[in-house]
């Protein structure tokens, strides 16, 4: 193994524009932990995290690799590893508090990693992890939504990453539960639509009247991707007891319009369980594990809508870039050896 590695970069948080805000770099290879896997990244894929990490952690001119995404091929295993051996081709999210994926090779606990899913090539599989674990543990460790839960659920931020993966998550697991997703052309329709949306709305109207539209007795769960200024739609929406999950970052949130209704709040944040290294981590190995099988069974597909070539800071910056806008449906993927 070599001792060094090539690397994405970011030294200072500039505009995605400015050809500094991500550069190509050589840097150690990672020394792995007791239960660390060591991978040769074949993939990454580009999350609003990224971006708002890039853009609001300025690292002062240290070298900051991102990426939290990753699918690739274990090269080697810490000395406590009992889960995987070399040649496994895996996939995962990593963790926030540790050097990112950008890199020809990533140090990662293997209780966050699963196995790729066979159907998928790198890239493919590369799209899913971060958005997979969020949409499941908002749906059914915060929701606590199963298998025969009935009722309303609106997806706010339907056509985006997260949203994507809710919308085949109850489709497949979740039959009874329909689900209204947000859209604001016809290509995001069509979108959710094909991923299992029984009814679409525009969110660029009013969302409290569109929704009424297709929900005039009101709905019982929202998934949200975007709570700034919603509060009170959603207390108005939402039925007695209902409740809300949210996984954005609004600077300030007034959630005492809920009271009334009794309607719970939750927060989701698919870090939480690496970054703490809770008592169940290896939780996101086993629902990254069960995605795979959904994957493979033909339950759910990839979400990678566009796919750069190859890892570099070139195609990572316009990736960054695509992100930025907003108005990605799925993710961008950034694929192909070093």
């Amino acid at each position: 193994m070599t001792e060094t590695m090539k690397a994405v970069a970011y030294t200072r948080s500039l505009p995605i524009d400015d050809a500094a805000s991500l550069t190509d770099v050589v840097i150690d290879v990672p020394t792995v932990r007791p239960r660390d896997l060591l991978v040769e990244v074949r993939a990454v894929s580009v999350n609003p995290v990224d971006v708002k990490v890039r853009a609001g952690n300025d690292p002062q001119g240290v070298s900051k690799v991102l990426g939290f995404d990753a699918a690739g091929v274990v090269r080697a295993a810490g000395a406590d590893v009992t889960m995987f051996a070399p040649g496994d081709e895996v996939y995962y999210a990593g963790d926030i508090g540790r050097p990112g994926t950008d890199s020809q090779f990533h140090a990662v606990d293997e209780r966050i990693v699963a196995k790729k899913p066979s159907t998928l090539d790198f890239a493919e599989a590369a799209a899913l992890p971060l958005t997979a674990i969020t949409a499941w543990e908002g749906l059914f460790d915060k929701l606590r939504i199963d298998a025969d839960t009935t009722g309303t659920l609106l997806m706010v931020g339907a056509t985006g990453g997260v949203g994507s993966i809710v919308l085949q998550l109850v489709r497949a697991l979740v039959p009874g539960l329909r689900v209204i997703a947000t859209a604001s052309d016809d290509a995001g329709t069509q979108w959710v639509r094909a991923l299992g949306a029984a009814d679409i709305v525009d969110h660029h109207l009013n969302l409290r009247d569109e929704v009424r539209r297709v929900a005039p007795d009101g709905i019982d769960y929202v998934f949200t991707t975007h709570s700034t200024g919603q509060v009170e739609t959603y207390a108005d929406l939402l039925k007695p007891f209902g409740q809300i999950v949210a996984i954005d970052d609004p600077e300030t949130l007034d959630v005492l319009p809920l009271k009334p209704k009794a309607i719970s709040w939750h927060w989701e944040f698919m870090f939480a369980r690496p970054i703490h290294e809770t008592a169940d981590l290896i939780r996101q190995r086993e629902l990254l594990t069960r995605v795979a099988e959904l994957v493979d069974e033909g339950s759910v597909r990839t979400t990678a809508t566009t796919v750069l070539s190859p890892i570099d800071a070139e195609q990572l910056r316009e990736a960054h870039r695509l992100v930025e806008t907003g108005h990605v449906r799925g993710k961008v993927v950034v694929a192909a050896r070093w």
